[in-house]
């Protein structure tokens, strides 16, 4: 009979038997799915779409992030998923194996962080999807391969370190040169902050680590700073388009990252070519971070990886975050008047002023306040990711009410983010109260004026076992970026972005780090001195 069958199907007709085979494989899978997920906890609420595999969502997301309006497009996916209005979580369910959860929930975000820190991480899905850029760095990598590069990485950001602010001091000087800016066609002195900012984060971050900064600040070209922006961009690219980046051309992304590897190459050499007894006695002078690596491993991938991730890190989360920070500063003048007569009474201004030390960059509430509130508006990273290691939930989210737990399979995407989190407005006093001040407005005043976040609510180095190794480093690098530039000048005006005929919103770039979208253009103005009309 089975003979008389295969012996009586046509080319067409096995085609079809095939399809069908296949449709219902998919059926049953995805049954098979939904009735574990049922036993795990509850459904989120269902973003809608129409192509398979969510291609049309996926177009959608694109064109927002081309568009710059990621914020938007996200916060009104999860709000408006499954027909309501509120929603806090979502899920997008494409098809077999391709299940995401999005989520702005701080519990949701606590048990990924902290409370079910082991259910969840980068996953290995994660780890090869970047392992040509991060390696096996300790932003792509779980377990024993993370618990040792953190274990690697902590000596170098420990308390003894962080206090030597003469790192940042011949970098900031050259800063503040470059701030005088050039003559713009009316007559004023126009800088664009914004890439002052990444040219002098690198060129202090590469010294920290390597012993010698890039120079960018004199020479904006430099063709390593040049290619690992262009890594990043990528990257963010291709993780977006999740399984359909196997088809996306990585050319020109491999030769950039080669560029990045070259540029780093001769320090890993230089460094590997010291003995024991060398790599100790630059210990007792000012060993970087990679000697300090190098007395730990002698793996020249190790080496690479950490400094990649580290390079990642201490550069473009502080560059965006200063960039912000003055942007918003130019536009709220009574803010800069505050922040000045704080530096002024504590630490002088002008030639007169000395340099702020460690304690008066931790003691310093108004300063403090405002790089919290730049740091809640625009946190460095505003959405991260984590993959779950193996069935579990989250503990909100699910159900018609939206309080069940969320049920979640192993090896799904979770995405959460901390932008839309810190700036939702149901965690905030609401019009009604006196106490109430928009948060979606940056006022540093929140911080000074009895405000405070509850837990979770604001974590702009994460949290958890992961929290940021670097925090303490980044806080005091802007910390004492802005007291030296306002010791300086004494005014900072905001100059309208090109073709604009006046201030508006900042633009946000969503890829890998928070970076603005356009140029952030000032005038700095010593005492005295006024802006060309």
């Amino acid at each position: 009979m089975i003979e008389d069958l295969v012996a009586g199907l046509t080319p067409g007709r096995a085609s079809l038997y095939l399809l069908g085979l296949f449709v219902t494989f998919c059926v049953f899978r995805k049954f098979q799915a939904s009735a574990k997920i049922a036993r795990l906890g509850a459904r989120a609420p269902k973003i809608p779409f129409r192509l398979p595999y969510a291609l049309d969502w996926l177009y959608k997301t694109y064109e927002a992030n081309q568009a710059h309006e990621d914020m938007a497009w996200w916060d009104e996916s999860i709000k408006t998923a499954g027909g309501k209005t509120d929603a806090k979580t979502a899920e997008l369910d494409a098809g077999i194996s391709t299940r995401m959860i999005i989520t702005k929930d701080p519990e949701n975000i606590k048990a990924i962080l902290t409370g079910q820190f082991a259910d969840y991480g980068k996953g290995e899905t994660f780890h090869q999807e970047w392992k040509e850029f991060l390696g096996d760095s300790i932003f792509a990598t779980d377990g024993e391969l993370w618990s040792r590069s953190r274990q690697l990485i902590r000596p170098m950001f420990v308390r003894d370190r962080i206090v030597d602010t003469e790192i940042f001091e011949k970098h900031v000087q050259k800063l503040i040169a470059h701030l005088s800016g050039s003559k713009s066609p009316s007559g004023g002195k126009v800088v664009d902050v914004s890439s002052l900012f990444f040219r002098y984060t690198l060129d202090a971050v590469t010294d920290y680590l390597l012993g010698q900064g890039t120079d960018s600040l004199e020479n904006p070209q430099t063709s390593f700073a040049e290619a690992f922006r262009y890594v990043q961009r990528r990257q963010a690219e291709l993780f977006r388009f999740g399984v359909f980046a196997s088809v996306m051309s990585r050319t020109e992304f491999r030769k950039n990252l080669k560029i990045m590897e070259q540029f780093l190459q001769p320090f890993i050499d230089t460094v590997l070519k010291l003995s024991a007894a060398d790599l100790d006695e630059k210990l007792s002078k000012r060993e970087t971070f990679l000697d300090a690596l190098a007395r730990f491993t002698r793996d020249p991938r190790i080496l690479r990886d950490q400094l990649v991730a580290v390079l990642l890190a201490g550069r473009d989360t502080t560059a965006g975050t200063l960039s912000f920070c003055l942007f918003e500063l130019s536009r709220n003048p009574e803010v800069v008047v505050k922040l000045r007569e704080e530096i002024g009474s504590r630490l002088g201004l002008g030639p007169d002023g000395r340099k702020p030390t460690y304690p008066d960059l931790k003691e310093m509430k108004y300063l403090n306040a405002v790089l919290n509130e730049t740091m809640r508006l625009y946190p460095a990273v505003p959405f991260n990711v984590r993959y779950s290691l193996k069935d579990t939930t989250l503990p909100r989210g699910g159900g018609p009410d939206g309080q069940s737990r969320v049920g979640v399979l192993a090896d799904s995407r979770v995405a959460y983010s901390t932008m839309l989190m810190q700036r939702d407005p149901d965690l905030y006093d609401g019009p009604e109260s006196k106490n109430y001040i928009d948060p979606g407005k940056w006022v540093p005043d929140r911080w000074t004026s009895g405000w405070s976040p509850k837990p979770w609510q604001f974590i702009p180095f994460n949290g958890g076992p992961r929290i940021c190794i670097g925090q303490q480093f980044a806080t005091v690098e802007m910390g004492y970026t802005l007291i030296r530039i306002l010791q300086t000048y004494d005014r900072v005006l905001p100059i309208p972005a090109a073709g604009k005929t006046k201030i508006e919103d900042p633009v946000l770039n969503c890829e890998v780090t928070l970076s603005p979208g356009q140029e952030f253009n000032c005038v700095f103005l010593k005492e005295g001195e006024e802006a060309a009309r």
